[in-house]
This record gives structure tokens, sequence and C-alpha cells, in this order.
């Protein structure tokens, strides 16, 4: 065999074999695991495609494992897949595909190998192997699929215009593969994804947010961006962030180009984070500069409230890319609308009631919003950055000391809203509310210490103020 497996893995290779043989279907290792073990890349994926009936041979190959895993089988795209302890595999018959205009779904026939090859979409994707006894373990490689390995370069089987045509996610594939390989896409082949962008317009945004999210989880996620803006993708599916490009002058005054910045700031941080949603923070940070922009003679260009505005355009791009309307989006929205707070306490004379304000509003994530502040600085001076760093590590201390005196990260209310109601005997009311927000702030602005007796004997204070009395 071609490729180095693990004894683990050929044992599973040998039961396929096997099954396959008994059920006289030619069977062969293909895709993303002939590619990943060439790579010497790590894979839990199986594919296999048979001559004949995918979901038959995945029954028979279910088995020879002791116990037998259940066969999760999609008859109407006759495929099926069994999970073992170390590996999902995959099983499909051998087929050809045909496509309609306005449709990325095929329509299917049988098939042979040589078909099955040519549907696929990269010749590192067509890489084959056989698992039948007169050529066990010979690699079928028809379209030079390991040169292209070697090579570092993604092209298609076919005319490259046709394959992104037909199925024109392969061309979000392309840019994600080329992103986590490292890899170029062959010049007909980038060419041919700008000629048939707008085919994106026919592919669900839940598979086009899938694809975005694996290239936001890439080492650089900045070379998968640049490539969907230079090929006019992501003005298609993500016309905000096109927005950011570009640097404007007037009276020799210009600012920076916000959408190489953004990319800049999401390379930054995935060096010190795989959290997705943190990198979805770093993507939208800047989002609203374009709606904020403004020249102001003698002082040149600003962008006030840009993350109070950013913060409120990050519900409306998640529903349009299909991404969680949840607790991931409440994360976002709160790092795009705090971005800005920890640069605001670098200054001297900061005072404690500012930074309790900070600790109380980033709760749970200030660390993941001292992260990003760090990822934002992109300047080429390296005094510049050793001085911004050293100011951030100034505001983590002042953070920490209030932190520690005060307890405001997580904060719970000393006094609830139930106990301010049983006290003066309310109903839920504005009075209540009142009340409560007047504790707070109390607290934040260090009027009172954050605890029980002190809050307590400043709701009686309030409440006798607001001409209320203690019931019974």
């Amino acid at each position: 065999m071609d490729i180095r497996c693990t004894d683990t893995e050929l044992a599973i290779l040998r039961k396929i074999a096997d099954a396959a043989a008994e059920l006289s279907v030619p069977c062969y290792l293909i895709g993303g695991f002939v590619r990943d073990k060439l790579l010497e890349r790590e894979t839990k994926d199986i594919d296999i495609v048979c001559v004949g009936d995918g979901i038959k041979l995945a029954e028979k190959v279910s088995g020879y494992f002791s116990p037998a895993p259940e066969v999760h089988f999609f008859k109407n795209f006759g495929t099926a897949q069994i999970k073992t302890e170390s590996f999902e595999i995959e099983f499909v018959g051998a087929r050809k595909e045909s496509y309609r205009s306005d449709s990325r779904k095929p329509a299917v026939e049988d098939g042979s190998l040589e078909d099955d090859q040519n549907r696929r979409d990269f010749t590192i994707n067509a890489l084959a192997i056989s698992l039948n006894a007169a050529d066990y373990g010979t690699l079928i490689d028809p379209f030079h699929g390991l040169r292209d390995l070697a090579d570092k370069r993604l092209k298609t089987p076919l005319d490259p215009a046709q394959t992104y045509s037909d199925d024109p996610l392969r061309m979000m594939r392309a840019i994600r593969f080329a992103a986590q390989l490292g890899f170029t896409i062959e010049e007909r082949s980038f060419q041919a994804i700008g000629e048939n962008a707008k085919r994106i317009s026919i592919v669900s945004g839940e598979r086009i947010a899938d694809e975005l999210n694996k290239i936001l989880l890439c080492r650089k996620p900045s070379v998968g961006f640049d490539l969907l803006y230079k090929s006019g993708l992501l003005k298609l599916i993500f016309p905000q962030m096109v927005d950011l490009a570009g640097a404007e002058y007037i009276d020799g005054h210009g600012h920076k180009d916000n959408f190489y910045h953004t990319l800049q700031v999401v390379d930054n941080i995935s060096a010190k984070t795989d959290d997705l949603w943190l990198r979805w923070a770093a993507v939208l940070h800047d989002i609203a500069k374009p709606a904020t922009k403004k020249f102001e003679e003698g002082h040149g260009w600003t962008f006030h409230g840009h993350e109070v505005v950013g913060g409120r355009m990050v519900p409306r791009i998640f529903t349009k890319l299909k991404l969680p309307q949840n607790e991931k989006m409440r994360f976002v929205r709160k790092m795009v609308e705090l971005h800005l707070r920890p640069i605001s306490l670098t200054r001297e004379n900061i005072t404690d009631s500012a930074i309790r304000r900070l600790l109380f509003d980033a709760g749970e994530d200030f660390d993941a919003l001292m992260t990003l502040c760090e990822a934002d600085i992109t300047s080429k001076n390296k005094q510049k950055v050793k001085r911004f760093l050293e100011n951030f590590e100034m505001v983590r201390r002042r953070c920490e000391e209030v932190e520690e005196k005060d307890h405001l990260r997580n904060w719970q209310p000393p006094i609830t809203g139930e106990l301010i109601m049983e006290t003066f005997g309310l109903q839920p009311s504005r009075a209540v509310g009142d009340i409560k927000n007047a504790i707070r702030e109390a607290i934040l602005d260090g009027v009172i210490p954050n605890e029980y007796d002190a809050a307590h004997a400043f709701m009686m204070e309030k409440a006798k103020a607001m001409g209320l009395k203690v019931e019974g």
C-alpha cells in the first residue's frame, strides 16, 4: 500500500476488503483519507467507493466487527455510514452525476470508478487505492493528484468552469483547502471561481457558514478571507466585510485599510486561541467603521461609536450568515461592544470605578476581551506595540487588584429583587428596579462595598427616600 497506515487502520481496511470480496463488489479507498495520509495529517474519516451497492457493503462490513456497529444509511443518496471506536466509515456506490443550472443537487446514476473520480472536486481528492485482491494497495491516480499534492496545488479533475458551475460550493471548498493545507489554487481554476462567483446564490446559507467557520479555524485564516475577497465571493456572501476594504484620503489625511487590518487581527488572535467565536469577534470588531466614518477638519478621520453600532450589527450579520442566534452571538456582540474599553483604561488617573464597570460588563469574558484587545495591535512600529502591550498589562494588573477587593467578575447582586419586594410589600414594578439599579451603581462607584450588610443598609436608605415603608 502506498500510504502509511496504523495497525488499527490496516485491520479495518482488511475487513472492508474481505466483505467486498464476499459480495464480489470491487471497492476502493478514496478521497480525504488517502489525501491526508499522503500529507501525514491525522484523519478520522474513511471514504469507500464500490462498484455496486454501497449500503449492502456497509451492512456486510458491520458484521465483521464485534459488537456490530449500527449502519446509518441514506437511501436517497445511496450512502451509508458506520462508526467504530476510532473512525467514521462512509460507503457509496460509484456514480455519474449531472446537474441542473438551478440546483447543486445532481441527478445520479450508477457508474464506474472512473466516473466517480471524474465527479470529484479536486485532483487531490480523486486519489483512490484498490482494496481488491488482484491489485490490493495500488494507487489509482488518473488526474496526477499525487503530483499536485507534491506541488501543493489545487486543480479540478475536469474543466474548472464546469466543476464550479455544477456545484458552486466547490469554490468555497477550494479556498478552504488552500487555507487549511497551505496550497495555491491553479490560476485557471481561480479565474473560474471569479467567473462563476454569482452561482454561490444557489448554495444554502448553512453550507456557506460551515465553510466560513472552517476557514476561520485555520492556522492563518487571512489566507482564506483574502482569497474570498479577491475572487469576488466575499462581496456576495458577506458584503459588510468587503465594505471595510480600501483607504480614503482628504487633504493628505488617510485612514488604514480596515479590511486588511481586520485580517491581521484575526491572524493575531488565531495564534492565541482556537475559540471560533472569539475569532468571529475579531472578524467583526471594526465592522461598523464604514458606517461611522467621518472626516473632521483639523483632526482627520474618525469612527466615533463604531463599537456600539457594530454591536447592533452582529445579530443581523449572524442571521444573514446562518450563524447561531444564541449565547455565541451574544458573546460576539459583547466583545465588539467592549473592545475599546480597555484602551480607554490605559490613560493615567483611571478610577477604580471605571475598572469595576469593565469587570462588571465583561464578567467571565474579561480574559477573552483582553486577548481581543491585544490582537487588535497591528502597528509595524515595534516601540508602539511594546507600549500598547505594557499598557494592557497594566490594565490587567489594575483589574486583578480591584477584583480581589470587590469580586465583580460574574457578579451576583447581594440584594435580590425578591428580597426588595418582600421587605417593602411590593409587586414587580419600576420601584423594585430602581432600588436594584441604585445598589448596583453604588457598588460600582465604590460608595458601598460589594457585601450584603452594606447593600441592605443602602437599600433601606434608598427606600426611605422613595417614601417606602417596611412591610409589617
